[in-house]
């Protein structure tokens, strides 16, 4: 009796020694989520080199999740784990293209917005564009990122992450004492890396680190008044990455097609010094886990039927309790778009099943690097976490991108489409495993290294080999899509674009490129056609629309053209682009002031337009207004400095008033960017002039 009850006594005393969960409802809260950023590439995941001092001090300052996991590996299916706590077998959105978080679905936004929080979100990149889905519940959604990389190939949309913080201040700022939920997302760790100096002379044999040290910087004006406030902050800050980078590790050069732990883990930080003290911990956490933790944290019941749980005893130093999670993840990307096999995979208890045609097992405390496969040795465990994850995987459907009506293939055939291809296949063989197949990643991220380091040719050669070796590649044919247009071949980019669709005919985004190459090499009729199909979905595609737009503009029908770019806006009322198309319709119709009008308002929405500037450029050099019009050409070049039409119309108005040491600069930025399937002529008489002849330039529009 005496044994029993000094044993009770022990146990009371263990659980009188549990630290208080402390809650407070008044906190705003700060969602940062990098992309791209790999765990250990951060001075307080024990990188031994990169300078992050910034989000150090706020790991250092909250609490650090040693083992932290996401459940995919490319960037809008990850946010939407993130910010619905559900996953992406649950809300449906497994990739970048061809997928809409439901409007059904409750994200942190919408929980917190209906509870009284003013909610803005300041994106970085077009995988987060409104039209995706995310939007829903935020007050302010701001994914304006201008004309950046809309001229380059494998150049995606972004944002510096300095520009996006600095957007984020602002309002913040402006909600006075009110509780706040914002999520700032910054873009720029991601491939292709291109660090802004200092960085870049820093980091100039590790551009990568180079990256994450500038991201690192471009928050400072964020986190520096909420780490000074320390204990008396009122602002609940979790930070952490989409996913990682594998940077060569098991073949891969970025990421979206394994998922070893150089891009499934990520870091995680809790920072609120007011409810918790500093602290590390190895309990487990998956991005599905942040939305019950923040919730509860505030004192608000989560939903019911979540997979995460709260996190909020860890945060505290307890333990979380009950047996540790099981984490699903995925991979599917390079199965949609390329016909290789989907990836799959389970983590629980320490163990990581990833399954494919070629299973692999790894015992990740004894194998952190994934080097051992363990898939032959322990049949047993396989099996089980095999059965595991068929039973999380008894709800999924499958991949669900929009699947075309018989009137969309028969449009289809009868343009030359075949639509019997599909890049998703009923059964998979050993020789479709990404792991047989890697070498065709390396050779893609070879393809866009060559372009972006300026060899066209090698990067169009390269490209041209990878198509032949692999046809039934859809991504490749884009890619070469990009490339015979960015050398003049129209005909040869609309063949390669058609390979692309047939592989995949349901794809919205490659029928607004094929859409939008048919309008530049004078096809607009056949765009028309093709396109219309894809704009009377529920829900279209706004590149579709726009495309739509212009080829209705280019066939003589201004005023269904207008009603197209009004559709856009209607669905995306943020949508500057949409403005500036309303305006070139206005100005080619002669309505001088109503084109005006809309550039003006275009800017007011995103003064970062380039065509916008340029185009008021235009305006005001036939208005005879010549300084107003080179300023604006000066600042739209400044913004785009690919922007081939800016370059004539700047460097021959500047050659025109005699300023030719100001003009040749231009003028030579024109001949090497301008497409010369549209543009031989005028590329040719600036040649001649460049060469000292006395040629006339006329001046552009």
């Amino acid at each position: 009796m005496v044994g029993a009850l000094a044993l009770a006594a022990t146990v009371w005393a263990w659980r009188a020694r549990q630290p208080r969960v402390a809650r407070d409802a008044g906190l705003s809260v700060l969602l940062i989520t990098v992309d791209t950023l790999r765990a250990d590439a951060l001075g307080s995941y024990g990188h031994p080199t990169v300078s992050t001092p910034w989000l150090d001090r706020l790991a250092a300052g909250g609490v650090r999740f040693e083992r932290a996991h996401a459940h995919n590996v490319v960037t809008l299916p990850s946010h939407a784990n993130i910010l619905s706590g559900r996953y992406p077998l649950d809300h449906g959105v497994r990739d970048n293209a061809g997928f809409r978080f439901p409007e059904e679905q409750d994200t942190l936004a919408t929980l917190l917005e209906t509870r009284g929080w003013r909610t803005g979100a300041f994106v970085s990149a077009f995988p987060l564009d409104s039209r995706f889905g995310l939007a829903r519940g935020f007050d302010v959604y701001d994914d304006r990122l201008g004309d950046r990389g809309s001229n380059r190939a494998f150049v995606m949309a972004e944002r510096p992450g300095a520009e996006t913080v600095e957007a984020a201040r602002r309002w913040l700022e402006a909600q006075g004492g009110a509780r706040t939920f914002c999520w700032v997302h910054l873009f720029d760790p991601h491939f292709p890396y291109a660090p802004p100096e200092p960085f870049a002379s820093r980091y100039r044999h590790d551009p990568y680190h180079g990256e994450v040290a500038a991201t690192d910087a471009a928050l400072a004006p964020l986190l520096e008044p909420l780490l000074a406030a320390k204990r008396s902050g009122r602002t609940l800050v979790v930070m952490t990455s989409d996913h990682g980078e594998s940077l060569g590790e098991h073949g891969e050069k970025t990421h979206g097609i394994f998922a070893y732990e150089g891009t499934l883990r990520v870091p995680l930080v809790f920072f609120a010094p007011g409810l918790w003290k500093p602290r590390v911990t190895g309990e487990p956490a998956r991005h599905v886990d942040i939305l019950p933790t923040v919730l509860d944290a505030l004192g608000l019941e989560a939903p019911a039927g979540l997979p995460g749980r709260s996190l909020l005893p860890a945060l505290a130093g307890a333990t979380v309790g009950g047996p540790a999670p099981e984490n699903y993840f995925e991979s599917v990307s390079a199965s949609l778009n390329r016909g290789w096999a989907p990836l799959h995979g389970i983590l629980r208890d320490g163990f990581k099943y990833v399954d494919l045609p070629l299973p692999e097992l790894y015992d990740l405390g004894r194998d952190p690097r994934e080097e051992r496969n363990l898939a032959a040795s322990q049949p047993e465990r396989l099996e089980r976490l095999r059965a595991a994850l068929h039973g999380l995987r008894t709800r999924d459907r499958g991949p669900q991108r929009t699947e075309e009506s018989a009137e969309v293939r028969e449009r289809l055939q009868a343009l030359g489409y075949v639509t019997t291809a599909g890049a998703v296949k009923d059964r998979y063989t050993d020789d479709d495993d990404p792991k047989r197949l890697i070498v065709l990643d390396a050779v893609i991220q070879d393809v866009v290294g060559r372009y972006v380091a300026g060899d066209l040719p090698g990067a169009l050669a390269t490209c041209r080999e990878l198509v032949r070796r692999r046809p039934d590649m859809a991504l490749s044919s884009v890619h070469l899509a990009f490339l015979e247009r960015e050398v003049g071949d129209l005909t040869a980019a609309v063949e390669a674009a058609k390979r692309a669709l047939a592989l995949n005919p349901h794809d919205a985004e490659v029928a607004a490129l094929l859409g939008a190459y048919l309008n530049e090499a004078g096809r607009s009729a056949e765009a028309l056609a093709l396109l219309e199909p894809y704009a009377r979905r529920d829900d279209p595609d706004l590149d579709v629309l726009i495309a739509q737009g212009v080829a209705r503009s280019d066939l003589g029908q201004p005023q269904q053209a207008l009603a197209t770019f009004e559709q856009v806006r209607r669905i995306d009322p943020s949508n500057a682009l949409a403005l500036v198309n309303i305006g070139t319709v206005h100005l080619m119709g002669g309505d001088v002031e109503r084109g005006r009008a809309a550039f003006e308002a275009a800017l007011e929405i995103d003064g970062s337009l380039a065509r916008a500037h340029n185009s008021l450029g235009v305006i005001a050099a036939r208005a005879g207004r010549t300084e107003e019009a080179i300023a604006r050409w000066r600042r739209a070049v400044a913004l785009d400095p690919r922007d081939y039409q800016t370059l004539y119309n700047l460097g021959t108005v500047l050659r025109r008033l005699g300023r030719t040491a100001e003009a040749r600069p231009y003028l030579e930025s024109y001949v090497r960017t301008a497409p010369v399937a549209l543009e031989s002529g005028e590329i040719a008489r600036v040649r001649a002039w460049l060469a000292g002849s006395s040629v006339p330039v006329t001046p552009g529009s």
